[in-house]
């Protein structure tokens, strides 16, 4: 088996994650045949990967069955990554089968850890009271098994405890704390689903036809990456977190300033602050302990990390059974 990749130079960032489209209206008459609800009436999913440092997304892919499970286009979707891509995923892709994939892919991951699942603790970075960093083998038992060793971390804030994967084992070259932060920019996807399906209305599907559909959803993508595009621009030129310039403000007020003329990146840069479009952001401040590098117990010269796996066999298909 091949081992996990060396730590990239330059890492890239990548989470990967899907959107359901919104049900189509009854509108053409062989959908007034389909069962009434929603379910009926989807126009399938999209599965996307993100570009964490341009805010851009890398792909996206339309997946007509919307009750396809999410690790299906999965393997496809992270196929050409180059070794070294850090991969960040929901529980949706959870899979003892999917991590030792990609790290035999020379990928790294971040994961959060599955309720119920067992795993076995090989080696202990530092163990303090709720605070957690070590080694350990996933699946306690014979018949489900993972191959290669993973790193658990796991912290409380409040009342909450945090815990993640990581095939990163060396935790000098990724701490406890940036694991917690890195897993948080996974939201940056969300976000930007948020962006075509809310700011720019993508959850008005115009037509039924599946022509008419891909068509609004590839022309509201492309006005997406150019709006991600200039928030990274406005918020360069203005000296401030990209997250800082409203982006549901420059989906409104674009159009308008452009409309009259006007440079709508010179506006947002020099009046920005007064007129609220540049704005202190409000996303969630990561809280995780630093375990100072001297507290860590030096992993074993002779500790294997490599075992034979076995994968439990689960239906990877539908979510449900589709309407005939």
């Amino acid at each position: 088996m091949r081992s996990p990749p060396s730590p990239p130079s330059r890492p890239t960032w990548w989470p990967l994650d899907e959107t359901t489209l919104d049900p189509v209206a009854r509108l053409l008459p062989v959908l007034r045949t389909l069962p009434r609800g929603p379910a009926a009436r989807l126009p399938g999913k999209l599965t996307g990967l993100f570009d964490l440092r341009r805010e851009q997304w890398r792909r996206l892919v339309h997946q007509p069955n919307p009750q396809q499970n999410e690790k299906v286009a999965a393997a496809a979707l992270v196929a050409d990554l180059p070794r070294g891509t850090l991969v960040l995923a929901d529980l949706g892709y959870f899979g003892f089968a999917w991590f030792d994939a990609l790290t035999a892919q020379g990928l790294w991951w971040i994961s959060r850890l599955r309720a119920k699942t067992t795993y076995t603790v090989l080696h202990r970075y530092d163990e303090a009271g709720e605070v957690f960093d070590g080694l350990v083998w996933l699946g306690a038992y014979r018949a489900d098994r993972a191959a290669h060793a993973v790193r658990l971390v796991r912290f409380p804030v409040g009342g909450t405890t945090y815990t993640y994967l990581t095939n990163v084992l060396d935790p000098h070259v990724l701490p406890l704390r940036d694991i917690a932060v890195l897993y948080a920019r996974r939201w940056d996807i969300e976000l930007a689903f948020k962006t075509v399906k809310r700011h720019l209305q993508l959850h008005l599907i115009w037509s039924a036809h599946p022509t008419a559909v891909l068509q609004q959803v590839w022309a509201v993508l492309i006005i997406a990456q150019i709006l991600q595009a200039l928030q990274l621009e406005i918020a360069g030129r203005a000296g401030v977190d990209p997250f800082d310039v409203s982006l549901a403000l420059l989906v409104q007020y674009l159009p308008q300033y452009a409309y009259t003329g006007q440079d709508p990146v010179a506006v947002f840069v020099t009046e920005g602050r007064a007129l609220g479009f540049i704005r202190p952001s409000r996303r969630t401040q990561v809280r995780a302990p630093v375990i100072p590098p001297d507290q860590l117990t030096p992993l074993p010269p002779d500790l294997s990390l490599v075992r034979t796996p076995r994968y439990a066999q689960r239906k990877c298909g539908s979510r449900q059974a589709q309407p005939h």
